[in-house]
């Protein structure tokens, strides 16, 4: 079997993978009408969070393409210590992904990672 032979994304096509820049914008837009330029309140967290996840699988189920999809978004107050996140994948690195977007205002930070897998 020569090159020629072999699908060059699995069985995918190429409008079918996943642009990282596209993903970057939805998860902007999900942050900005979830949180916006609030200040940071301990007893919104857990409904600031579940928000920016929720929003994020919806417009990404809503490009139709065959991917699952993992969403994490952690949200911490800026109280002068740092943020360290780290995270490690082994899959298709020919359809697969990873974006990590980092939001923040003068009250807090938002982390959140994307992670497409193919069906």
């Amino acid at each position: 079997m020569d090159d020629a032979d072999v699908a060059p994304f699995d069985g995918l096509t190429e409008d079918d993978l996943m642009d990282d820049a596209e993903v970057d914008t939805m998860v902007r837009e999900a942050i900005s009408v979830s949180v916006g330029e609030n200040p940071f309140i301990h007893s919104k967290i857990d409904a600031w969070s579940n928000n920016v996840v929720e929003g994020c699988l919806k417009r990404l189920a809503a490009l139709n393409k065959p991917f699952k999809y993992v969403v994490t978004c952690n949200l911490t107050q800026k109280a002068g210590a740092g943020l360290h996140a780290a995270s490690c994948t082994r899959w298709n690195d020919k359809t697969d992904g990873k974006l990590t977007v980092q939001w923040e205002n003068n009250t807090m930070i938002i982390l959140v990672t994307v992670y497409w897998l193919a069906i």
